[in-house]
């Protein structure tokens, strides 16, 4: 007892050490300091939309243009986002008030927008697109206040505020479109300490905007740009008719206030948005669970296998015991080469890649290195590690591949560097046509899709043949056991051996310590949220590589003990059986969570989830293999064989 006291205390100060990593993060760039009357520019990143997960560019639809558009250099996984930052006609000052200004260049002359635009806004206004703008790259908010359910007397005092991330295209009423064409942008900033002879610099902290619909008729322009907005209640919505030709203006105001927020957590707006008690319950929930089970199956699997050891090593009494136990009994079959071991092999060196680039990419995310104000780095990092792995995913699947008995290597490193890879690439080439044919910016441009296969073949291909060499020609893991001539006959097994039943068994306990966590990682991926508690998501991964580990090794041992010798690809399926439930949470949370109607969303979402649901049956499956064969050579080694 005291044993699993002092595991729990070791795990409450390792929560408490990652306590303050939930949040923490290193900004990745240089403030920029600004004097007044600076310009502040205002770009433009995409618009996007949860219905429809198919982002677009900013100026795909009538916006008011600059004189010269021009796009910034974007990194990989910016691409990869569907990122198009560009540049806008909002012109900025620090700590320059604008009361109302006319955005396009003719002052009191209204912007025509034909049918076909009009049909296209009120197109998006329907999908439920939201614009995305950046200000010295900060993202912009739109704040929400509500009343949270409080006492009645405190509901007076108190309102509750998020922020929802961008602005709202527009809205309906009835069947009525209504676009946005005033935006009144707030933004805070804060003032440095200089000394006394120099000039006051300013740092912008937080950039918020109310979106508003005036009608054309409410906004008087006059010749200077300038226009006036009219009181609040008495002013009508700008409508947009998809069947006839709309007039309107876009205008702007600009609104400046100081805040205390220091530059270095401007950001804590938008992280804190997700709420950080359920991530403490899941955790506590997954290291309890965790804990608990492994006493559990460390005491059982320990004091049964001693038992066995001692009985299988008395030489006196063994014709009793073998009748009684059964793992000793299939010592000469259970080190015999599975079917297909180059593909087995294969998978396995994949799954080293991943597990590699996950542990770093999660723990370097944790550092605060990878932060979403370095917009596009975490993918970006992801790629560039998943090439750079192939050499310990060569390694490890050349050694297996000649302990296996394999001879062909130079085809087994070759299968290894485009089996997996091959997969993704083609789901992605294929999900990537259909974002084609919508014009969406979140199809990969063709450059950047050579560049990718460029990467594949140049750098990975090279460094896994380079790691499957030098594993090949390595010593092969040592079997503590000789193999037999002839294969033993399996006995008939039990309905509950059956694969199916433990594939649905060992997935159970993995997919119970990590779930909640899962359903953060969604809400960022489909639903334009920020993730970035990966403090808890270090945590996460280990508790997921232990109980992976503790439940293969239970399923191997009644495998063997059943004198079924045949577990290595059965292992290996068997402890990626949490997959299989990520994919039905993957259902649940589309029918639930999403409100996606069309097709080709709908293809792209379970798309992107049968790539996950691969990756994430390969990494568990490594996993368990690897712990299953290190305790199949453990207990092996430890009874003598006559």
């Amino acid at each position: 007892f005291s044993f699993f006291q002092e595991r729990l205390r070791y795990m409450l100060v390792l929560l408490l050490l990652l306590h303050g990593t939930d949040s923490f993060y290193v900004p990745g760039v240089a403030p920029i300091n600004f004097h007044r009357n600076d310009p502040v520019e205002i770009k433009a990143v995409k618009l996007t939309s949860s219905r429809t997960q198919l982002p677009y560019e900013y100026y795909s639809l009538p916006f008011c243009q600059p004189s010269k558009i021009t796009y910034k250099a974007e990194n990989l996984g910016e691409v990869l986002r569907g990122d198009r930052i560009v540049n806008t006609p909002f012109q900025v000052s620090m700590n320059v008030e604008k009361k109302c200004e006319v955005l396009c260049n003719f002052p009191n002359k209204p912007v025509i927008l034909t049918v076909e635009q009009s049909k296209l806004i009120a197109e998006r206004i329907r999908e439920d697109y939201y614009v995305h703008l950046i200000a010295d790259n900060l993202p912009v908010a739109t704040r929400l206040e509500f009343y949270s359910n409080r006492e009645e007397e405190e509901k007076k005092k108190e309102k509750d505020v998020q922020f929802e991330h961008g602005y709202r295209l527009g809205f309906m009423d009835g069947n009525k479109f209504y676009l946005h064409n005033h935006l009144s942008f707030i933004l805070y900033y804060h003032r440095e300490d200089v000394e006394e002879s120099q000039e006051h610099t300013y740092r912008v902290v937080r950039f918020e905007v109310i979106p508003q619909s005036i009608k054309l008729e409410d906004l008087k322009a006059d010749e200077k740009s300038m226009c006036t907005l009219p009181e609040a209640t008495g002013s009508a919505p700008q409508e947009i008719d998809p069947t006839k030709e709309n007039q309107l203006l876009f205008t702007y105001s600009v609104h400046w206030e100081e805040s205390d927020i220091k530059w270095a957590s401007r950001w804590d707006t938008y992280l804190t948005m997700s709420d950080v008690q359920i991530h403490w319950f899941s955790i506590i929930n997954s290291v309890v669970v965790v804990f608990f089970l492994s006493g559990i199956l460390s005491m059982i699997i320990i004091r049964t296998l001693r038992k066995d050891i001692a009985n299988y090593n008395k030489e006196d009494d063994i014709e009793d015991t073998m009748e009684e136990s059964g793992w000793k009994l299939v010592h000469g079959d259970v080190f015999r080469p599975p079917q297909y071991p180059m593909i087995l092999s294969s998978l396995l060196g994949s799954g080293i890649q991943l597990f590699c680039m996950i542990l770093i990419v999660i723990f370097v995310a944790m550092l605060g290195m990878l932060s979403p104000s370095s917009r596009g780095a975490l993918m970006t990092t992801a790629c560039f590690l998943f090439m750079f792995m192939g050499v310990f995913g060569g390694f490890f699947a050349g050694r297996l591949y000649r302990t296996l008995k394999g001879h062909r290597w130079k085809k087994g490193a070759f299968c290894t560097a485009t089996l997996y890879p091959g997969v993704v690439f083609g789901i992605c080439f294929v999900l990537n046509c259909f974002i084609w044919g919508k014009h969406s910016s979140g199809a990969v441009p063709f450059p950047t899709m050579v560049a990718l296969l460029c990467m594949w073949f140049g750098i990975s291909l090279p460094l896994v043949y380079l790691g499957y060499y030098f594993g090949f020609r390595k010593q092969p893991y040592d079997n503590p056991v000789r193999t037999n001539q002839i294969p033993r006959q399996i006995p008939e097994q039990r309905w509950y051996m059956n694969k199916f039943v433990g594939i649905l068994m060992a997935g159970i306990l993995p997919f119970g310590a990590m779930f909640i966590e899962l359903f953060f990682i969604f809400s960022a991926i489909w639903e334009n949220q920020f993730y970035y508690l990966f403090g808890f998501l270090f945590l996460v991964f280990i508790i997921l590589v232990v109980s992976c580990s503790q439940i293969s090794i239970v399923m191997v041992y009644f495998q063997l003990c059943a004198e079924d010798y045949r577990w290595w690809w059965r292992t290996f399926l068997v402890s990626g059986g949490s997959a299989f439930y990520v994919l039905i949470y993957a259902v649940f949370y589309f029918v639930n969570k999403l409100d996606i109607v069309e097709f080709i969303p709908s293809l792209l979402y379970f798309g992107y989830t049968a790539l996950m649901v691969l990756s994430f049956w390969l990494l568990t499956g490594t996993i368990g293999f690897y712990a299953a064969y290190m305790f199949v050579r453990k207990i092996y080694a430890a009874v003598k064989i006559d």
